[in-house]
């Protein structure tokens, strides 16, 4: 297709459409009258020969295809607004732009708190914005890196892109405070219940790292994010492997206790990962800049 005969106004449209599901919203969310989304809607249906949306009852769904769409299209306007808002210079004490990065909830709890102070102190203007990493994501890592200005994550999870390492972490096995247990081996490891997490792209869940010891964990519970981690193993006598770092913002939370398993988890090393097309922008060096000092105090911190 040649994009020199694409509106990308309809890429903007098409948002809209498919977010609003209804042609008189999705007009008032981008400024268009409803004739003029109207139109902007028939012309979308003539380029894709499909309905997009369809009237069932008294409300519109997507059609299959419409569906298909929601995410690409939502990237698409993402990095075109990317694109636009790229500047030569940036000045962090007059700035008006918002950074986006993609993270899990472990990372958001051990950097979010220091790198938000930061930028505050630096650039008052600049909003951070922290979507939760998902599969999808990393399954269109280009894509994805495209619309964002950063993903952190360890290393082992991505590969191929520039990075800045941040600060390291250790698995610990975490337990319940009034467990009578005040060391782990392989044989406990193999018979207590496990809260395990399961989330694709993240970087654990208990049964890879023990499975690389011959260690079959008893799975009886299974979570998406690691800060539920503490609150399903107080009052048990279940556990769970956790990072170091975010254990210790549990001390007082919840009635848990660490341990060091009885085998050398890999350790895992955190990054900001990012796409080659915004190494040279000024704002995202910027950025890069003031997470790795982020960072650095972090790893001073131990």
């Amino acid at each position: 297709m040649n994009l020199a005969n694409l509106d990308l106004n309809l890429v903007i449209a098409l948002r809209a459409l498919l977010r609003e599901r209804n042609v008189t919203r999705a007009g008032e969310r981008i400024g268009l009258s409803q004739p003029a989304m109207s139109a902007a809607l028939s012309r979308l249906r003539r380029h894709f020969d499909d309905e997009l949306l369809v009237r069932v009852r008294k409300e519109y769904e997507l059609t299959p295809l419409g569906l298909t769409l929601l995410e690409p299209a939502q990237a698409a306007c993402e990095i075109l607004e990317r694109v636009f808002s790229a500047q030569p210079d940036f000045d962090p004490r007059t700035a008006d732009r918002e950074f986006v990065l993609l993270t899990s909830d472990y990372a958001l709890a051990v950097l979010g708190e220091e790198l938000s102070r930061a930028v505050r102190a630096e650039a008052p203007g600049v909003r951070l914005r922290f979507p939760q990493l998902t599969a999808p994501a990393v399954d269109d890592l280009d894509t994805t890196l495209r619309a964002v200005d950063g993903l952190l994550a360890p290393h082992g999870i991505i590969g191929g892109y520039p990075a800045v390492d941040l600060f390291t972490d250790r698995w610990l096995c975490m337990i319940a405070e009034d467990s009578p247990v005040s060391e782990l081996s392989v044989a406990d490891l193999a018979r207590l219940p496990w809260v395990d997490l399961y989330h694709r792209p993240t970087y654990t869940h208990a049964s890879r790292q023990l499975g690389l010891f011959g260690i079959e964990p008893q799975v009886e519970v299974v979570v998406e994010i690691f800060q539920s981690l503490p609150f399903l193993i107080a009052g048990t006598d279940r556990v769970a492997l956790i990072q170091e770092r975010l254990a210790r913002r549990f001390t007082g939370i919840a009635p848990v206790r660490t341990l060091d398993p009885p085998f050398d988890p890999v350790p895992l090393t955190e990054a900001m990962w990012w796409h080659p097309a915004h190494t040279r922008d000024a704002g995202h060096a910027w950025l890069r800049r003031l997470i790795a000092d982020v960072g650095a105090r972090i790893q001073a911190e131990g």
